[in-house]
């Protein structure tokens, strides 16, 4: 089966309350003629394409706490980030951003691209790995003040030890796992705990590369979607992202990523620690209640904890010891 896609509950631009909607006019210099709905990405609330009146383009997120009580958070976070990032990065301008009403909304400026087809093309994914690996080397060191990757995510990236202290305790029998993960869990734990030092580095990340957060344009890459960028090892982006690559089918595709991971110093044992951590994050997070508002994101989880846990498997050499 394919993997479900990335897809939050989209608001209609009009369903936005009127003074919400005035103030971003206000804010834009112009009203809307047009709204597209865009229906790529996690994100609840709103994602749509604004035409102007007077001819001008942006792309405007909005969400509000009652369609996601944490979406707000991530919203005002990406407003810190994308008003300090660097011209020079590749993502879009903030246009704006404005609380009012509940409703926290943030206007960027339209890019003219398409995400990544899905199942990857090995064409795209050697530009988009490139357009990542010139990411990194151009903000190391991180140009603008943010998180270390270790503080971010942590309370994250405990996922099997959190599986291994309720096995323990009686309150899961682990069902839900992979026998050779449940084999090795203590193993699995124990490694999981060394990533935050596996990560350290002095380099800006986007911190969730996928395809529906990248856009390729005629004249390159553009990443959107920076609320969790975070301060840590040049490489961890693509690594990060591998998973998600791979649930396609795509394992013809990791030497790809390899490469570029090697491309950017990755010491094999740091990657090794944080693609466990990783993938003890999305297996344990598949099998939790979803969340408000993101009805496909533990299979989402899911399908990318299944390809990662491949991954692992291949890394650790564990496998000849069963």
């Amino acid at each position: 089966m394919s993997p479900p896609p990335a897809a939050g509950v989209r608001v209609p631009w009009a369903e936005v309350p009127v003074a919400v909607r005035a103030a971003v006019e206000d804010m834009l210099g112009d009203t809307v003629a047009e709204a597209v709905t865009q229906p790529g990405g996690f994100s609840p609330g709103v994602a749509a394409r604004l035409r102007l009146a007077g001819g001008g383009r942006a792309f405007v997120k909005a969400v509000a706490p009652h369609l996601n009580p944490e979406s707000p958070g991530m919203h005002r976070a990406e407003a810190r980030i994308a008003a300090v990032l660097p011209e020079s990065a590749p993502a879009p301008r903030l246009l704006g951003s404005l609380d009012l009403d509940s409703w926290v909304v943030l206007a960027f400026e339209d890019v003219e691209g398409m995400h990544p087809a899905q199942p990857w093309r090995e064409d795209e994914l050697r530009r988009v790995l490139a357009a990542a690996t010139d990411l990194a080397r151009a903000l190391t060191p991180s140009p603008i003040e943010a998180p270390a990757l270790a503080d971010a995510i942590d309370g994250q990236f405990r996922g099997w030890r959190r599986a291994a202290a309720e096995h323990r305790a009686g309150a899961d029998d682990l069902g839900w796992l992979d026998p050779w993960a449940r084999r090795h869990l203590d193993r699995l734990a124990a490694l999981e705990g060394t990533w935050g030092e596996a990560a350290a580095g002095d380099t800006l990340l986007h911190n969730d590369m996928r395809a529906d957060n990248m856009l390729i344009t005629p004249d390159g890459v553009v990443f959107v979607d920076w609320p969790w960028a975070a301060i840590g090892a040049p490489w961890c982006d693509i690594a990060g992202m591998a998973p998600s690559v791979l649930m396609h089918g795509g394992q013809a595709l990791l030497p790809v990523i390899e490469e570029h991971v090697d491309a950017l110093g990755a010491d094999p044992d740091a990657v090794t620690a944080v693609l466990a951590a990783l993938t003890g994050y999305f297996l344990y997070q598949s099998h939790q209640p979803p969340p408000p508002g993101l009805p496909t994101v533990r299979a989402f989880q899911r399908a990318q904890g299944d390809a990662a846990l491949r991954w692992l498997r291949a890394r650790t050499g564990w496998e000849a010891e069963d």
